[in-house]
């Protein structure tokens, strides 16, 4: 990629990067009730990886 970067291509990239995160610990209470153990990267939207999957930017 090269070394500058438009700052629209940026602004998408960092949404993208933003987007691949788990979700916050505190909804898998709320969504599947106080005693169930579940991983919060479970109800993510968007799971990318960076190696996996390119995205059109």
């Amino acid at each position: 990629m090269s070394r500058y970067k438009p700052r629209a291509k940026k602004k998408r990239l960092i949404k993208k990067n933003t987007q691949t995160k788990w979700a916050p610990f505190w909804t898998v209470p709320k969504i599947y009730g106080k005693n169930r153990r579940v991983h919060p990267g479970r109800h993510t939207v968007v799971k990318r990886h960076w190696r996996r999957t390119k995205i059109q930017a």
